[in-house]
């Protein structure tokens, strides 16, 4: 079950050119900044109360990042649903109908575990459902 919305995510073309500008907006620096070298992505996360805005650049060229930006350019990327079972939430969005574009979990920023469903089969949103690594 989804307990709360951990962040939504941005594409980026600059990250430190975004970040300036979210600094501004938030009225403060990031809380963290990290590359994931297996979504091929550098990450900055502002925490917004119980939330979080994540910018995504992309660290190259074959990255998901660069294709979103080319097909539909800079903006809301996904958002990211936080649960207490990734696995079990898998499943039963998959039973749901739902398509998976992870059919098990994959480590992802800030020490969770994520999967992804397909925007076409959620009314064209990318919903990522994370699980905090314990």
């Amino acid at each position: 079950m989804v307990r709360k919305i951990a962040h939504v995510a941005f594409a980026v073309k600059d990250l430190n050119a975004s970040v300036e500008l979210f600094a501004k907006v938030f009225g403060k620096r990031p809380d963290h900044h990290e590359s994931v070298p297996d979504q091929l992505v550098d990450s900055a996360m502002f925490s917004v109360g119980d939330s979080a805005i994540e910018l995504l650049q992309a660290s190259a060229p074959d990255s998901a990042i660069t294709k979103f930006i080319a097909k539909r350019g800079e903006g809301m990327h996904h958002i990211s649903f936080v649960v207490d079972d990734i696995e079990r939430e898998l499943a039963r969005l998959k039973s749901e109908g739902f398509e998976l574009i992870d059919e098990r979990p994959r480590r992802g920023a800030d020490n969770y575990l994520v999967a992804f469903v397909h925007p076409k089969t959620a009314n064209g949103v990318l919903i990522e459902i994370s699980q905090k690594i314990e």
